[in-house]
């Protein structure tokens, strides 16, 4: 029998209703070729904390709902976010108080969301092709940098900050 506790649940919650209303309310910067969605910054917490996984996935699909590209971002924008955040907790198995380690487990929502939301602003934006591949490319490129920004300007001081912090001992749960 599983027996999943109440904190998590809520943890879960929490993490799902913060990153969607991130989302939302940076919307014109959260969607589109060249994106800043500041709420990907809460993609540090599977490092820290493995329950925030499912949390994470929530929140991407529910913001993901109002997205302008439709069906192929709820459902491969919301996968690209669980595929990112599992890889971070799996590297947040590690040495975790490592800064290098830290650093490493910033790159999954890079790396995954330069790939795929790269490829669903090309698909939605060409009729395939040549046209795609060279969108792909450019549209990869600029949510690359966009989630560059996002993890390692703000997501790694926090990764930093974030173990000495009383909030974190509140949402540290054992998953």
């Amino acid at each position: 029998m599983v027996r999943i506790s109440v904190k998590k649940i809520t943890v879960t919650a929490v993490i799902a209703a913060l990153y969607a209303s991130m989302t939302l309310v940076g919307f014109s910067a959260a969607f589109g070729p060249i994106q800043l969605r500041f709420s990907e910054v809460l993609c540090i917490l599977p490092f820290f904390i493995p329950c925030s996984v499912p949390g994470l996935f929530l929140g991407c699909l529910i913001a993901n709902l109002v997205s302008p590209y439709g069906i192929i971002d709820i459902v491969a924008g919301s996968m690209a976010t669980l595929i990112a955040a599992l890889m971070t907790m799996y590297i947040g198995r590690g040495k975790k108080d490592s800064t290098i380690v830290k650093a490493l487990a910033c790159f999954p929502p890079v790396l995954v969301n330069a790939i795929v939301i790269g490829g669903v602003i090309a698909w939605a934006s060409t009729s395939g092709g040549e046209a795609f591949w060279h969108s792909f490319a450019v549209f990869g490129l600029q949510v690359g940098i966009g989630q560059f920004v996002v993890m390692y300007f703000i997501g790694l001081p926090m990764m930093l900050y974030l173990p000495k912090s009383q909030l974190f001992s509140l949402l540290s749960v054992n998953s």
